[in-house]
C-alpha cells in the first residue's frame, strides 16, 4: 500500500495523497464528539497525541499537528499507520452524507460561491486546504471567508488571500470591494519568531560549531 505525502505552505500541516471512500467535498474535523462519531478515520487520527485537526477530501487527507506537539519525523509514521489500518478496515471516511454548502438566494452571494468553486478551490486543494464563504456585507462590499486544512492558520495564507482570492473574486464579482479572513482562522498564524523557535525545538540542541583560531607568524593565537 503506497501513500504519498506532500508538504504544504503550512509547516504544521502535511498532505497525504489517498482516496477516501465516503468523503465528498472537503470536511474539516476537530477533535470533538461530533467529528469522532461522524468519521472512523478521524477517530483513529485523533487517538494519536499531537494531531490537532484534519481535513478529509475525496482524494487527499490533510493533518494539522499541535504547534508544540511531536514533530513530523515522529508523527508522520503514526498517521500513515492509522491510514493503513483505516483503508484495510473497509470503513468509510465519513458516516452519512456530508453537509452541502448552503446555497444562498442572494444573487451576488451565489456568484461568489461559483467563482470560489471554479477558480479558487482547485488551487487551494492542491495545497491541502479548502476555502469557505462565511458572509458578504453588501453595504461595504467586504467578503469574509474562512480557510481550512493546511491553509487555516498558514503563514502564507494572508499573502494567498490578497494575491489570489481577492484578485479573482473582484474580477468576476465587481460588487466585492475587499476580501477578509475570519479572525478565528487568521489569528492562528504563527509569527516568524514563533516559527523559528519551533524549528529550533524540533531540531533539538545541536552541538556548538567549533570556533576557528587563527595564528600570526610568531605563533600567537588571535581571535
Amino acid at each position: 500500500m503506497l501513500i504519498l505525502t506532500e508538504a504544504t505552505p503550512n509547516p504544521d500541516a502535511l498532505k497525504f495523497l489517498v482516496s477516501l471512500a465516503g468523503a465528498r467535498g472537503a470536511q474539516s474535523l476537530d477533535n470533538d464528539a461530533t467529528s469522532l462519531a461522524r468519521s472512523p478515520l478521524a477517530a483513529r487520527l485523533f487517538a494519536i497525541p499531537g494531531v490537532k485537526r484534519c481535513l478529509l477530501a475525496e482524494h487527499f487527507l490533510t493533518v494539522q499537528r499541535e504547534a508544540k506537539g511531536p514533530g513530523w519525523g515522529e508523527l508522520k509514521a503514526e498517521v500513515l499507520l492509522a491510514l493503513a489500518e483505516h483503508l484495510t478496515s473497509g470503513e468509510p471516511a465519513l458516516i452519512g452524507d456530508a453537509p452541502d454548502e448552503a446555497v444562498s438566494d442572494d444573487e451576488i452571494v451565489g456568484e461568489i460561491q461559483q467563482v470560489l468553486g471554479l477558480y479558487i478551490r482547485p488551487g487551494v486543494a492542491q495545497d491541502g486546504g479548502d476555502i469557505v464563504l462565511e458572509r458578504f456585507d453588501a453595504a461595504t462590499g467586504v467578503l469574509w471567508i474562512r480557510m481550512l486544512g493546511a491553509c487555516g492558520g498558514c503563514p502564507s495564507s494572508r499573502m494567498t488571500l490578497k494575491a489570489r482570492v481577492e484578485q479573482v473574486v473582484r474580477r468576476y464579482v465587481p460588487e466585492v470591494t475587499r476580501v477578509e479572513e475570519e479572525p478565528s482562522s487568521a489569528a492562528a498564524a504563527p509569527s516568524l519568531g514563533e516559527r523559528f523557535k519551533r524549528m529550533l525545538e524540533e531540531l533539538g540542541d545541536a552541538p556548538a560549531r567549533p570556533r576557528r583560531t587563527l595564528f600570526t607568524r610568531n605563533g600567537k593565537p588571535t581571535r
